[in-house]
């Protein structure tokens, strides 16, 4: 008999080992770079508030040598990585990645609003867990198929994170539309619908925010280095939009002055001539 137990007992712990080896580990290095402004700040906040196994970091004081992030990223046990880089101290960049291999991918955040000045009436426990919910779209093609994996490496909250609750009350979802990813957040609201009838419960949507757009750049295969895995050719830098828009400013004003000067010569030239029969003209030698 202690034969056959040892046996059992022995496939038994196997199975329990195998179920262990299974568990999904994820935890989120969030951080942040030199230059952002109040509105990204808010918006990393919200983020951090929203995702109970990341970690927030202070400021990187480089944004040349991104390969110290894996560095940071081992030092406190974490597999993704959220980088958020400020430029100009208007532009925002999200960098996505998992160490010590990659890939990254790099986004251009635009239309940020954050929660509070929002204002809306959907809300969530805080260290609860999102369903993640991804547009059709990403399964058309292989580059949106790898940001769907890392979205939800990234954003997907795993039950066995130590600040987790054991609840689902939000949802977090990602549509595609004119190529950019759009990222909202809702609140699962359930409302019985008769006082008698509490099993049969109307469940509706109520967005809470933050809500941002993001504009797939390039990925790479490492983790910020390595090739380029894929590159967006509809991306147009913001940078290249400003120097048009100052380009278009200073035409207008240039035809502007071309266009006074014109009317001051054209005056000069439609001067009317002294009427020779007039009382100037007639009386000029008296006067």
């Amino acid at each position: 008999m202690s034969a056959i137990y040892k046996v059992l007992s022995g496939r038994s712990t196997k199975v329990e080992s195998e179920k262990k080896s299974h568990i999904n580990r994820q935890r989120v290095l969030l951080i942040s770079s030199r230059g952002i402004t109040y509105r990204h700040r808010y918006l990393i906040g919200d983020l951090y508030s929203l995702l109970p196994h990341s970690r927030k970091e202070p400021k990187l004081d480089t944004k040349k040598q991104l390969t110290q992030l894996n560095e940071i990223a081992e030092l406190y046990n974490c597999n993704n990585i959220l980088y958020f880089e400020a430029r100009k101290h208007t532009d925002l960049y999200m960098w996505m990645s998992k160490p010590p291999n990659g890939p990254t991918i790099k986004f251009y955040v635009q239309n940020i609003h954050n929660t509070e000045e929002l204002n809306f009436t959907g809300n969530c426990l805080k260290g609860s867990r999102p369903l993640l919910s991804f547009d059709s779209a990403f399964d058309d093609e292989a580059h949106f198929k790898l940001m769907k994996e890392m979205f939800i490496h990234t954003f997907g909250v795993p039950p066995t994170s130590r600040k987790v609750k054991p609840f689902i009350d939000h949802v977090m979802s990602f549509s595609i539309v004119d190529g950019k990813i759009w990222v909202r957040n809702y609140q699962i609201l359930e409302q019985a619908e008769d006082v008698k009838d509490r099993d049969e419960k109307d469940i509706s949507l109520v967005e809470i925010g933050p809500r941002f757009v993001l504009t797939p750049i390039v990925i790479l295969e490492g983790s910020f280095g390595g090739p380029k895995i894929y590159e967006n050719k509809q991306y147009v830098s913001p940078n290249f939009v400003r120097a048009q828009i100052k380009q278009q400013q200073a035409e207008d004003a240039r035809a502007r002055h071309d266009a006074a000067e014109a009317l001051k010569l054209k005056k000069i030239e439609n001067v009317l001539k002294v009427d020779p029969l007039s009382n100037e003209a007639l009386f000029k030698d008296d006067i």
